[in-house]
């Protein structure tokens, strides 16, 4: 069900993808360069974002926990551009902690990183998109935000409040032309996921991963969930009576 404007074609789109040095960002930045869409490419490493950035590509350096990193990457966008179409926001960090191994400092950085840097770049192209009522804001959150998975608690919560943002957004902004739109992937073979010790169901290169993003964005749909012969049971479960689904986690988080 198309929720969003259908995107037909890329070759007159500005996109500013946060969170491309690598994983789903680069692969969409691959992806997207070969549908010869404008590319802005951010992350913190810039040697990776020059070796993924093709002719014509802008490449803007920045920290997502820095407003004013970001606001003056958004501002050279719009200088050279006038106007950006669609942000997509992949930025993350992933370290596999129990209950039990709360490491503070990471899930202080996890926290930035996930969420808080979205509310920065919100703060800071909202008010564009609104004046002209159109542009859009991809979101990648998670499945491991539908419900409480074990070695998850420095991720998961923040992928869950990612879930409940893009529908607030999607609220709001669609009825003032500006499109929303939320990806649920399951695990996708990155550096990060690299670290679990632990069988992944269904997983997926982060090149196919890029292709289902791109699918829905052309689509218009609002959640980009893949692949779904994992996310579909796990959305189901998520919804199970509250007492035989507390009883599987517990017996699936068993060391």
């Amino acid at each position: 069900m198309s929720l969003n404007p259908r995107i037909d074609n890329w070759g007159d789109r500005r996109i500013w993808i946060i969170g491309a040095s690598s994983g789903i960002g680069a692969a969409l930045a691959r992806g997207l360069q070969s549908k010869g869409a404008r590319l802005a490419l951010s992350a913190r490493r810039e040697d990776a974002l020059q070796a993924i950035a093709s002719a014509g590509d802008r490449v803007l350096p920045l920290d997502v926990t820095d407003t004013g990193q970001i606001s003056q990457a958004q501002q050279q966008l719009l200088d050279d551009w006038g106007q950006i179409d669609l942000v997509i926001y992949t930025a993350g960090t992933y370290q596999p902690m129990r209950s039990w191994e709360l490491d503070i400092p990471h899930i202080d950085e996890a926290m930035q990183i996930h969420l808080g840097g979205v509310y920065r770049l919100l703060s800071r192209i909202l008010p564009d998109y609104l004046a002209r009522g159109s542009g859009g804001i991809c979101l990648v959150a998670s499945v491991a935000g539908y419900t409480g998975l074990p070695k998850a608690i420095a991720y998961g919560p923040f992928k869950a409040a990612l879930i409940n943002l893009a529908e607030i957004l999607y609220a709001d902004l669609s009825p003032r032309g500006i499109g929303v739109y939320l990806v649920n992937p399951g695990f996708v073979e990155t550096r990060l996921t690299a670290q679990n010790d632990f069988r992944m169901p269904a997983l997926i290169s982060a090149d196919e991963a890029a292709r289902a993003i791109i699918r829905g964005l052309e689509k218009g749909c609002f959640e980009i969930a893949f692949p779904l012969r994992f996310t579909w049971w796990l959305k189901r479960f998520s919804r199970l009576p509250e007492g035989l689904r507390m009883r599987l986690l517990t017996r699936v988080a068993r060391p």
